[in-house]
């Protein structure tokens, strides 16, 4: 399960792969660790119908099963055909995440007593831009214990099977990433029979395995209850 990703991009950059009109997010970080509960830019069409970057809330909102007092939210989402998920499934709840690498957890890097390291994954050395195929909505409810009931937009991200550069270290899913500005147009615009294909494994010639990116300075890992 991925998350954690960065994005070491421009806005401006983010702004001409997507075509995006506008940005809403006043978005202009050099370096951006996003984990969940985190907010992070996607590019969504907005109510006038023109794409722009908005910054939403990493996390979408639970199946009313696993919520108790608060809801952390699900950041990855494989099972689309789960009636939780088939409501958003449409080309108006869906966006584009930029980021130019994501960690997954590597058991076999564990040193005894401490935390499981990550391995970084990129499209390749120079670390590209790339998108993953993501979800969107409005949401009210509790985040965070400690803030009580709030309002946020949430997006989380779709997930498949993993391709043989990811499969070694997780075995059960890596994201669904786009590459190209005409995944991001089918994406963002199509009926879900067309764009559903989508989800699937990024070619392992397409993805490598990278350094961790350069900590951002002031970041901290954020605290859900």
């Amino acid at each position: 399960m991925c998350n954690l990703y960065n994005v070491t991009t421009s806005r401006e950059a983010v702004l001409q792969f997507t075509r995006a009109f506008r940005d809403k997010a006043g978005w202009n970080q050099p370096s951006l660790d996003v984990y969940p509960g985190y907010q992070a830019p996607v590019v969504r069409v907005g109510e006038d119908g023109q794409r722009e970057i908005a910054s939403l809330t990493w996390g979408m909102p639970s199946p009313p099963a696993f919520v108790k007092n608060y809801d952390p939210g699900v950041t990855n989402i494989r099972n689309v055909s789960s009636p939780h998920w088939r409501r958003w499934l449409g080309p108006t709840s869906r966006c584009v995440v930029p980021f130019t690498s994501f960690a997954e957890p590597d058991p076999a890097r564990k040193v005894e007593g401490g935390r499981v390291p990550n391995a970084w994954f990129a499209g390749n050395e120079e670390r590209p831009l790339m998108f993953f195929a993501g979800f969107w909505t409005p949401w009210k409810g509790v985040r965070k214990v400690r803030d009580g009931e709030r309002e946020y937009e949430l997006f989380g991200f779709l997930t498949t099977t993993p391709n043989e550069i990811v499969s070694p270290i997780h075995q059960k899913a890596m994201p669904a990433i786009l590459t190209t500005p005409e995944e991001i147009d089918l994406w963002l615009t199509a009926p879900w029979e067309e764009a559903k294909h989508l989800q699937r494994p990024l070619p392992g010639n397409m993805l490598v395995i990278v350094d961790p990116p350069a900590k951002p300075q002031d970041q901290k890992e954020p605290s859900l209850l």
